[in-house]
């Protein structure tokens, strides 16, 4: 009975090879005809999409660098923050906590001008969820509380550090 299994087995294997031996002698499953005309269309398409996307590169390169830019004009006059708030704050309230981005309204509110007291409160509540906020909570989570403390401190500098950059 093995035996049978394993000459069975083996005369499919054989006829599968040379019926793929046949195939590729031929040129190909869609050689010529109407087959072969779509083959050709898809590849022309492929290499006008693959100049498509080397302009999109190009474009997308062009637009990191005026967003670059645009960022660096945008901060000239800005003071200074930690890379912990740039990471977790700014992009939802504004390199200096005004709740304002090259002039556009941010999606969080503005911080600048609460104390460092009321923010540290404020985080602790997001973090516990006594206030509700998916983003806060989700961003605050994993930070224990001298963090929630250092990110307080800093916000409640903003005045300071804004009023010496003016000088």
């Amino acid at each position: 009975m093995l035996n049978l299994k394993n000459s069975m087995v083996a005369v499919l294997m054989l006829i599968i090879v040379a019926t793929a031996g046949w195939v590729a002698s031929k040129g190909g499953a869609y050689n010529g005809g109407q087959h072969g005309k779509v083959i050709a269309d898809i590849g022309d398409r492929g290499a006008a999409q693959s100049t498509q996307t080397k302009e999109k590169d190009d474009r997308q390169k062009e637009d990191d660098k005026l967003k670059a830019l645009r960022d660096k004009a945008g901060n000239a006059g800005a003071f200074e923050v930690s890379q912990a708030y740039k990471s977790k704050c700014a992009s939802c309230h504004g390199v200096n906590g005004s709740g304002f981005q090259n002039g556009k309204p941010m999606m969080g509110p503005k911080l600048i001008g609460q104390s460092a007291d009321d923010i540290f409160q404020q985080l602790v509540d997001f973090k516990a969820g006594r206030k509700e906020n998916i983003v806060m909570k989700g961003l605050l989570l994993h930070l224990d509380e001298k963090a929630l403390r250092e990110f307080a401190d800093e916000i409640g500098d903003f005045p300071a550090r804004a009023a010496a950059a003016k000088k």
